[in-house]
């Protein structure tokens, strides 16, 4: 290997001598191989394997492990990044595509960071959650424009049949994340969680495994351009169905799941040989047009007798707003908006980098079209990507979303720690890996409960979010940008949120 061909080490492995008793926890749970015994058991390291899973700092029981960035000596050099260096070098020497996984890590504004919500004071007195109901069900799918009723049989009854609509206990989704992308016993502990809290998980386009199939009142089934998976047994055993269009971390771009992480189980649960590459196309080869996605949701409410909604995924872009008008005139009943923050198992880095937009711009614009063109009640709108806390959730519904998906957060409830090596199938948390070794090391009843702890958490969070802003109910946070204020944000920024500036 020529020097040219050397890269300097991400990180830096230190193992405290003193501290460390040589019982090789560490080097088991390594994922990446970063970690070996000689004969004496010493721990040694290669950092060049290291992705700081942190997996060895978590499971050392006398933390005689640290993993930290390896200390270079780059020259400072605020736009030649040691970055944009490494990747150079990487580059020349593999002549291939950078990938990465995980949402957008680049230092652009945070505008979820640069709004604030409201409180009520002395006037429009607050509300206390413990002492008052709050109401956060929240139903996904097309809402009616009135309702008429008639007098039948001495009692009222409604005269028209509304569309399927799914009740929530609360506004929150699991985002759709594929099995083979991450393993089963993720896939479980999702489906279980979901249903415990009464609330939904999406299987995203990898199909659906028949040990999910009792959790199917609970499941959004995913039908993506490489139709994987897709079935009417597929269809029928789902609460909803999701037609894939664009996902915030690629727009514009298909799929690719590697063939070493398709072995028996997902081979069976996509449809495809074992070992093979599983490739999404960029676009559904059936949709050119409005018209031709109007057909393919006609074509799927047909399949399933018209008995479940029917949304679209798209990822956050320019003209989100036209867009969005047209899916919702195709007889969409849900669209969801992926933001340019949103997670992936893989992705190439210039793409999930610098293409698409924030989810907030993308709400607010969606939101004050369809409300314009008087249609806002033919969609729930599913905000997505980059939702990290309860107070992003707050400040989504505040902007104009009926609803969040939550995929990067319940994969760190379930142990993720960003390392951003999903697409290598060797996470050291048994989360986006098929690797039988490494699977196992994820309880999926211990993962589901955790998942559970955090939705529950977050519910309480919102109910007293609500509660500071005198409101008792789900439907007034939506859309009510006026509880909402800005910092520090343009006045085009502000224009597009349809934000006032704080102070005023």
């Amino acid at each position: 290997m020529s020097v040219l061909d050397k890269l300097l080490p991400e990180f830096f492995i230190k193992v405290d001598r003193e501290l460390c008793i040589k019982c090789g926890q560490c080097v088991k749970n390594c994922g990446f191989s970063a970690l070996m015994q000689d004969k004496d058991k010493n721990v040694k390291p290669i950092h060049e394997k290291c992705v700081a899973c942190q997996r060895c700092m978590y499971v050392c029981p006398t933390k005689a492990i640290q993993v930290i960035n390896f200390p270079g000596t780059q020259k400072n050099n605020e736009y030649w990044k040691p970055e944009y260096i490494k990747n150079i070098k990487k580059q020349a020497n593999s002549g291939g595509i950078l990938l990465t996984a995980a949402g957008n890590d680049k230092p652009y504004p945070v505008i979820f960071d640069r709004l604030l919500l409201d409180a009520c004071q002395v006037t429009n007195p607050s509300i206390d959650p413990l002492r008052e109901p709050m109401e956060i069900i929240s139903y996904l799918g097309e809402k009616p424009i009135d309702i008429s009723i008639e007098f039948r049989d001495n009692k009222y009854v409604l005269k028209d049949k509304l569309k399927p609509n799914i009740k929530l206990n609360s506004p929150i989704i699991f985002a759709a994340m594929s099995y083979g992308a991450i393993s089963l016993n993720a896939h479980k502990a999702l489906a279980k969680a979901a249903r415990e809290c009464g609330i939904l998980m999406n299987t995203g386009e990898g199909g659906l495994h028949r040990d999910l199939y009792e959790y199917s009142d609970n499941i959004i089934v995913q039908v993506a351009s490489g139709r994987f998976g897709v079935s009417p047994e597929y269809l029928k055993r789902s609460a909803a169905i999701e037609i894939k269009v664009g996902q915030g971390a690629k727009p514009g771009i298909g799929g690719h799941l590697p063939g070493y992480k398709v072995d028996d189980e997902v081979s069976s649960t996509r449809m495809i040989p074992k070992g093979t590459d599983a490739l999404s196309p960029a676009p559904h080869h059936d949709i050119y047009s409005i018209e031709d996605l109007a057909q393919l949701i006609a074509s799927l409410k047909e399949a399933t007798d018209y008995s479940k909604p029917v949304g679209v995924k798209i990822a956050a872009v320019h003209n989100i707003a036209a867009i969005a008008s047209g899916v919702a005139r195709a007889d969409a009943d849900y669209i969801v908006i992926d933001g340019f923050r949103g997670g992936t198992g893989a992705a190439p880095t210039m793409i999930r980098d610098h293409i698409g937009i924030p989810i907030e711009l993308a709400i607010a614009a969606v939101d004050d079209r369809l409300r314009k063109e008087k249609i806002r009640n033919k969609v729930s709108i599913v905000a997505a990507g980059g939702i990290r806390h309860a107070a992003d959730m707050a400040k989504a519904l505040a902007l104009g979303a009926d609803f969040v998906t939550i995929g990067t957060v319940a994969l760190i409830a379930m142990g993720c720690t960003l390392c951003q090596k999903c697409y290598t199938g060797n996470c050291s948390w048994g989360i986006a890996t098929q690797r039988p070794d490494l699977v196992e090391r994820l309880n999926p009843d211990e993962a589901s409960k955790k998942l559970v702890n955090l939705i529950r958490g977050w519910s309480l969070e919102l109910k007293e979010i609500m509660g500071a802003l005198g409101i008792n109910a789900i439907e007034s946070l939506v859309g009510n940008r006026e509880r909402l204020r800005a910092l520090e944000l343009s006045r085009e920024t502000l224009d597009v949120l349809g934000v006032k500036p704080a102070g005023r």
